[in-house]
């Protein structure tokens, strides 16, 4: 064990016996915690999205209120930034964006990738979302409002992207599987065609 990871070992005893000590949360809460955290990844977002895509009250349920969304699907959510998930439409297209860190609803979408974190993204996806969307070969037409929504340590955001022709009858699972992270942010948008990157 190194230096640091015996410094991390000693500080994380000590706040923890403080935190389990005054009552405020337990030692199993708090490993409880990291375990989810651990857990999440892009799958589990790609998972909600494809129920979205075919069952049309879930998808009510997950532009209305994320968070509970969430939940009924097994994330637990308590503790956590409520979750606010943006549709897309013919006519719009979200784009999120933290401009001062890197918030981001990790419960449903795992770590950010380092892109997100990135100040040349945060900046440029303000100043010029088109032109972001381009450089991921993303093209949306002219006639779309693009709308770039900023996620904070107050409220996270995720993106539901619209269906993607040629996927009529197929199952959730496999739905899920052409669901990407980027797509989830909105730089990206899904395809019949899409493989998602492993999680």
């Amino acid at each position: 064990m190194s230096v640091l990871e015996a410094d991390s070992e000693m500080l994380y005893a000590a706040v923890s016996g403080l935190l389990a000590e005054r009552g405020l949360v337990t030692k199993a809460e708090i490993l409880e915690r990291m375990a989810v955290t651990d857990a999440a990844s892009p799958a589990l977002g790609a998972a909600m999205v494809a129920r979205a895509w075919t069952d049309p009250a879930y998808a009510d349920l997950l532009v209305a209120d994320g968070t509970a969304a969430a939940e009924e699907v097994g994330v637990m959510m308590r503790g956590l930034p409520p979750l606010g998930v943006l549709r897309n439409e013919a006519l719009l297209h979200n784009l999120v964006v933290c401009t001062l860190c890197s918030c981001y609803p990790r419960a449903v979408l795992g770590y950010p990738p380092f892109w997100f974190k990135s100040p040349a993204y945060r900046a440029r996806t303000v100043r010029d979302p088109r032109g972001v969307l381009a450089d991921w070969g993303t093209v949306i037409g002219e006639d779309v409002r693009i709308r770039v929504v900023d996620s904070t340590a107050d409220y996270r955001w995720m993106v539901l992207p619209m269906r993607p022709a040629g996927t009529q009858g197929w199952s959730q699972e496999r739905l899920a599987s052409i669901i990407r992270a980027s797509d989830m942010i909105g730089v990206t948008v899904p395809t019949a065609e899409t493989v998602r990157e492993p999680t």
